[in-house]
């Protein structure tokens, strides 16, 4: 396990907890309280709310701001400029700090650049939020979500390819893909790495 890199423009303050081998780049901000798994990578201008909560593996480029409330499991990947929120109804005049929600973005998922994530949402395991999409509700795990506001459009494989499985099916599809089967029924997706044949 490697050591952790911070670069000396950026600024990790007491109390925040950074995992062995995570590398904080060029003037980001890491506040008390945050909480970051091993070997994630923060590129320039990253900021993290000491609420937040990074998993491992973690992958945040540039110019990104992760506020209180924000959950990023293992395995997430945050393209540049990715923006969070954690207020429907801000004012400025208004403190409604005690009215923060939460977003949770799901082991081994995607967030494509310039994509906002409205706060409340769950993001599922290995979804794939495309560049400047708006996310206003959940997303479904291994779904493909793009638009403003973001629709599903389509499933993707833990690995980010896309599947030829239809957005909606009530009965039983399957289909492989790198040794895992994928099944969807009732609109929901599933995997399983066992080997199998795959029904037509």
């Amino acid at each position: 396990m490697t050591e952790t890199f911070v670069d000396e423009s950026a600024v990790v303050d007491d109390g925040a907890k950074i995992g062995a081998g995570t590398r904080v780049w060029h003037f980001s901000h890491i506040c008390s309280g945050a909480s970051i798994g091993e070997e994630c990578t923060f590129g320039q201008n990253v900021f993290v709310a000491g609420g937040a909560r990074i998993g491992k593996n973690v992958k945040v480029q540039n110019n990104v701001s992760i506020y209180d409330g924000v959950c990023l499991e293992d395995d997430v990947f945050c393209g540049p400029s990715t923006v969070f929120t954690n207020v429907i109804n801000p004012r400025s005049h208004v403190s409604r700090k005690h009215e923060y929600k939460s977003t949770l973005v799901g082991r081994g998922a995607t967030i494509g650049a310039n994509s906002t994530i409205i706060c409340g949402v769950t993001i599922g395991e290995y979804s794939f939020i495309a560049a400047g999409a708006v996310v206003t509700k959940d997303v479904k795990a291994y779904a493909l979500v793009q638009g403003v506001p973001s629709v599903q459009t389509g499933w993707v494989s833990s690995g980010g390819i896309k599947l030829e499985l239809p957005v909606h099916s009530e009965s039983r599809r399957a289909v492989a893909h790198d040794q895992i089967v994928y099944e969807l029924e009732g609109g929901i997706l599933t995997a399983s790495s066992e080997e199998k044949k795959v029904e037509s």
